[in-house]
């Protein structure tokens, strides 16, 4: 949220707003001037859509992304406040942070907070993984807030399924963009389907 707008701004820093046209009056659900940390999301079947988000960020066609908007449009989840009216909060614990997030937000379909629970981390990730969810973040409740540095306050604990692939080819598209030609093993046959 800046001034009287919102900006939206990738890991790179890039302004992404004109991407996601139906958040351009999210600050609207912001009682202060603030820079909040969070991840947009498309959800499907009641669960986050990541490739829908990543076709969303690679579309460059206004009407193709206006209609992408009204058919799956996406919302901002706040996880943290790092700037609360002109103020760096960064060094302030989790929970400070997380109070001052609910004093700041006002939600709706465009933006909502992260929640969290206490004390039942493997039961939660347990329910992510029924779920088929990615996973989830444990997070000490004292910990600061840090710009583009890992640190053990905060964990991952992803929910990853794998699968053995051969990698049989590559196929080179206008942008140089490469599709990768993948087989798998069928018992001790190689199968590929194309």
């Amino acid at each position: 949220y800046l001034d009287s707008n919102t900006e939206l701004r990738n890991k790179r820093n890039i302004n992404v707003g004109k991407k996601y046209p139906e958040l351009s009056n999210i600050h609207k659900q912001v009682k202060c001037r603030c820079i909040l940390d969070g991840e947009l999301i498309v959800t499907t079947d009641g669960k986050p859509d990541f490739y829908e988000i990543q076709r969303r960020s690679l579309m460059t066609n206004a009407f193709k992304i206006q209609l992408a908007a009204s058919r799956l449009p996406v919302s901002f989840t706040a996880y943290d406040i790092l700037y609360y009216k002109d103020h760096e909060v960064m060094d302030l614990p989790l929970m400070q942070r997380k109070n001052l997030l609910e004093k700041t937000i006002t939600e709706n379909e465009c933006i909502s907070i992260s929640r969290y629970i206490e004390e039942h981390g493997i039961q939660f990730y347990n329910l992510a993984v029924q779920n088929k969810l990615e996973g989830i973040v444990a997070k000490k409740k004292d910990s600061k807030y840090y710009l583009n540095k890992r640190t053990k306050e905060w964990i991952k604990s992803k929910f990853l399924l794998s699968v053995d692939f051969v990698v049989c080819g590559y196929i080179l598209k206008d942008n140089n963009v490469a599709s990768i030609v993948l087989g798998k093993y069928s018992g001790k046959q190689l199968v590929y389907k194309g």
